[in-house]
């Protein structure tokens, strides 16, 4: 663990001001209120001294490595990247508002991703308003330097990225159960957005429950299980057609659907769009498994004719940590940090994962070209994860992803890519 230290400041202006008061010689003056100031692995953190306000200054930095075994069927470029540069802004005011704003500046663009406001009366009602993730997919729901994996599976190619709405959610019982009830502008599948482009609103909501949190064979402290759905409508038009690809591992498109010089010749979103979604995860000892099943149903349009496509996807994780710590959906947190000379490695993480996405039939020929667009995607991987402390990572993986259909009257050339990461966080 990163070693944390503390400073009391008494406040500048009363310390200045002191000699001024018109306190008698002799009484005893009151004590300046004061402010920490704490700087540790979470960050940097001031804090007023009844705790009411509070502001923290977070980040994290992702360079990574992606290297593909061949350059056939177009895999995309052998590269290093910055996937992630995002400084966060987290705080509290009055001890019942809390807000987070969260750019980033990856692949040399600036986006940002989380902007909201929360106020929390208490554990078991919060209210959220702002641009953040919508409850639905658990990979998704989890932040991107605790991912297994240095890119997300497949299931997450179906869910929402960011959508600006607001969300009542809580925790009750400890925690044993958490709720999220939000209404949201809508996004497509894997996408994010910032306003609402077609007068329609989704509805989200997730329940997740870990039964054996506050009591119980302590074997099944880690187990929880959820489920969560999404209903809404979504219209495109074709400078935005509400309809989104799907990516392999590698970041690169296997699935679009067809766009053309003319609006009847490109597939826009047109109706309602469905989505479910169980979850869960398992965490003992130095293992962890993760599963998620997403089915998303949209409903498309080209030109006059009308179809309500379903995409599913699955994918089952497992994990074991070796030299000291332990796998959580929060991430890994090494017992020993790296102290080569006093015998300390941190920790290291292997892990492995299975995951598909089958894209409806009735796509095919009509509102996907069979030739350029793969009918479904199977991939492996492997993965190796060093933790050298609470806050710096180094990664390794290995994905292999199969194709049915995508290429002129025959399957897209499998993509297998190598994946490095260096990663600090703060």
């Amino acid at each position: 663990m990163a070693s944390t230290t503390r400073y009391a400041i008494p406040l500048v202006l009363g310390g200045l001001l002191s000699p001024l008061s018109s306190h008698a010689e002799g009484d005893t003056p009151e004590a300046p209120p004061a402010v920490t100031v704490q700087a540790g692995a979470d960050g940097f953190t001031l804090t007023s001294a009844d705790k009411a306000f509070q502001l923290k200054l977070r980040g994290y930095l992702q360079t990574d490595g992606r290297f593909f075994a061949s350059k056939a069927d177009k895999p995309g470029s052998t590269t290093f990247l910055i996937r992630r540069a995002r400084p966060i802004v987290e705080g509290t005011l009055f001890g019942a508002f809390d807000f987070r704003l969260m750019p980033d500046f990856g692949a040399g663009t600036v986006q940002l991703f989380d902007a909201y406001l929360d106020f929390h009366p208490a554990k078991e009602a919060r209210l959220r308003a702002g641009k953040f993730k919508p409850p639905i997919g658990l990979e998704r729901l989890q932040s991107a330097t605790n991912t297994v994996f240095i890119e997300r599976a497949l299931p997450t190619d179906l869910v929402p990225n960011r959508d600006v709405g607001l969300q009542v959610h809580g925790e009750l019982h400890g925690g044993v159960l958490a709720y999220a009830l939000g209404a949201f502008n809508g996004t497509p599948d894997g996408a994010s957005v910032d306003a609402n482009l077609d007068d329609s609103f989704d509805v989200a909501a997730r329940v997740f429950a870990q039964p054996f949190r506050a009591g119980g064979p302590s074997v099944l402290k880690g187990l929880g299980v959820g489920f969560a759905a999404s209903q809404g409508q979504q219209f495109g038009a074709t400078a935005s057609t509400g309809v989104a690809p799907l990516r392999t591992p590698g970041q690169q498109t296997f699935f679009s659907y067809r766009t053309g010089a003319l609006a009847d010749d490109t597939v826009i979103a047109h109706g309602d769009h469905f989505r479910l979604s169980p979850q869960g995860y398992f965490y003992a000892g130095p293992v962890g498994l993760l599963a998620e099943y997403v089915s998303s149903t949209q409903a498309v349009s080209r030109g006059p004719a009308r179809a309500r496509l379903r995409n599913q996807a699955w994918q089952v994780t497992a994990s074991a940590v070796f030299l000291g710590g332990a796998p959580s959906f929060e991430g890994v947190r090494p017992t020993h940090p790296l102290h080569p000379s006093e015998g300390a490695w941190g920790a290291v993480e292997l892990a492995g994962r299975y995951h598909t996405l089958n894209v409806d039939a009735d796509a095919f020929p009509l509102y996907a070209d069979p030739n350029k667009a793969a009918r479904a995607a199977r991939s492996w991987g492997l993965a190796a994860n060093w933790y050298l402390n609470a806050n710096a990572r180094l990664a390794a993986d290995f994905d292999r992803t199969t194709f049915d259909g995508g290429a002129p009257d025959a399957d897209r050339t499998p993509e297998s890519v190598f994946l490095s990461r260096f990663q600090l966080s703060w």
